[in-house]
Order: structure tokens, then C-alpha cells, then sequence
């Protein structure tokens, strides 16, 4: 596992924080078990993972960044690409959906914050890479990507899509009262052997299939297998906002989010730490 600058956290630290007593970080058994579910369903919900007062904490830290997050419309395909000439516009390969979501990024989000202190200890990552199966985690080189909270308003969305990463780590810090669902379909492309499921893609985003959802609560930390997995954030559907922390690791170190994709999803670009 990566050891960063906050190692000098302890289990004792952690516990306050999170909830070891349901979740046994510690516990190798345990750690196979989630592995196991992960690997049959494609996503892992940890209940309850963060203990009330570090949720209290952390959900007034993310109310107060909502007022600097950046907002920013825009079109995409599935596949999070450029449109392909090969195929018409209007093939599900180019069709274009809105996604309208905004974000803080890791230089707004305080170190002694709640994120910052799980993403980097030890025992969290130690944990993180035997259920994902990951020799290693690191962060992102560039100063932006590692810790990001997004959040969505009413009729905002995340639309569908593929990830890019074979992995996503995410924590619900404050779920909408109606809408912003997260729904999902496993195994609908193959991408490595590059066969990108274009028929079964149409008929999910056309409504033509039954989708999974799953339940996020306050406090959950969800696990997920996103790169064949199509899936969205359906639109809030009222006042509240869905608030949601999303605790990005690469599995090389000195990687940074693409200069491109920085300037898309946060409006500017950030500096790269020193090798």
C-alpha cells in the first residue's frame, strides 16, 4: 500500500472517523468477504461507514464548499469520448447526453478535513487494496483530481456512461430527498476485448431495459466496477442537493487527470506535485 504524509494517523485516529466495529478494515477475513461480494455484484455498499459526529463534520464542510463548486453543463458521449466519424450522429456511439453537475476540487478541500484524512491513512488503503485486488494506491499528481466533492441541484445530472478506470470509491455525505438516484446495468460492453456493447447500450439509454439501483445513505461508502458497467445520477428531482465525495486513486504513481479533462470538470488546471 501507499504510504503518504498522513501516515502518522492510527487505528485509534481512524475510529474516530470510521465505523471499525461494523467495518473490520483490520480483519483480513473481512476484507475477503467484501472482496467477494464486490467481485459477484459489481458494486459494494459499506453501510453506516463513517461514525455520526465525523458525518455531522462532514457534511457542514461540504455545505460550506457549495458556494465555491463549479458548475459547468455539458455534452459527452457513453464513452466519454470523441465522436467517431465512422458512425452517424445519431448512433448511440455519438449520441450526445447532458451532464450538469458541479464540484470542489482537492485544493479547496482542507487536509485536517474528514476526506483527507481517510483518503490518506494507511489502514484505508491497506483495506482498499485487497478488496480491490490493487498492489498499490496512489494519488493524483496533479493538485486537483485526488478528492473532489460534486454535487447536484434540482435537474441536475450525472447522464450515463462508461469510466474509464477500472474502479471508482466514492462516500455519500448528503443523498437527495427525491431523485439523484444511482442506477446502473453490469457488463453491458467488454471493453478490453474491445467489443463496446452498442445495441445493449441504445436499449438501456432508450429505456429499453431494466436498470439497477442502489441505495445510498448518508454515511455509505460505495464501491464500484464502472468500466463496463454502464451507469448515471438520475436528475434531483427537488430542493435538496446531492452531495457526494469522490475519492479518486490510481494504481501507478505520477499520473495526473489529462490538462483537458481538468479544464472540462473543473474550470482550470491544476499544478503537479514534484516527483
Amino acid at each position: 500500500m501507499a504510504i503518504s504524509s498522513h501516515s502518522s494517523l492510527t487505528e485509534n485516529n481512524v475510529a474516530e472517523l470510521i465505523c471499525l466495529q461494523t467495518h473490520r478494515l483490520n480483519d483480513t477475513g473481512w476484507r475477503m468477504k467484501q472482496k467477494a461480494l464486490l467481485a459477484e455484484n459489481g458494486a459494494l455498499v459499506l453501510s453506516n461507514f463513517l461514525n455520526k459526529q465525523a458525518l455531522s463534520s462532514l457534511q457542514k464542510e461540504a455545505q460550506a464548499g457549495l458556494a465555491d463548486a463549479y458548475f459547468n453543463p455539458q455534452t459527452h458521449t457513453v464513452y466519454l469520448s470523441k465522436p467517431d466519424p465512422d458512425y452517424d450522429e445519431s448512433h448511440i456511439r455519438n449520441r450526445q447526453l447532458l451532464s450538469s453537475k458541479g464540484c470542489i476540487c482537492d485544493d479547496q478541500i482542507a487536509d485536517s478535513s474528514v476526506l483527507k484524512q481517510i483518503y490518506h491513512h494507511p489502514l484505508f488503503q491497506s483495506a482498499l487494496c485487497d478488496i480491490l485486488g490493487e498492489e498499490k494506491l496512489y494519488p493524483y499528481a496533479d493538485s486537483l483530481s485526488s478528492v473532489n466533492i460534486h454535487y447536484a441541484r434540482k435537474g441536475e445530472e450525472l447522464n450515463w456512461h462508461y469510466d474509464n478506470s477500472s474502479f471508482a470509491v466514492t462516500l455519500m455525505i448528503s443523498p437527495a430527498t427525491k431523485g439523484g438516484h444511482f442506477e446502473y446495468v453490469q457488463n453491458v460492453r467488454k471493453a478490453d476485448d474491445g467489443d463496446m456493447g452498442f445495441e445493449a447500450t441504445r436499449q438501456i439509454i432508450d429505456g429499453e431495459t431494466e436498470i439497477q439501483r442502489l441505495s445510498l445513505g448518508a454515511g455509505d461508502l460505495c464501491l464500484f466496477r464502472g468500466r463496463n458497467a454502464l451507469h448515471r445520477v438520475s436528475p434531483v428531482e427537488d430542493n435538496s442537493t446531492r452531495q457526494l465525495a469522490v475519492l479518486a486513486y490510481n494504481s501507478e504513481p505520477g499520473i495526473s487527470l489529462s490538462s483537458t479533462a481538468q479544464q472540462t470538470f473543473y474550470g482550470r488546471i491544476g499544478s503537479v506535485a514534484p516527483a
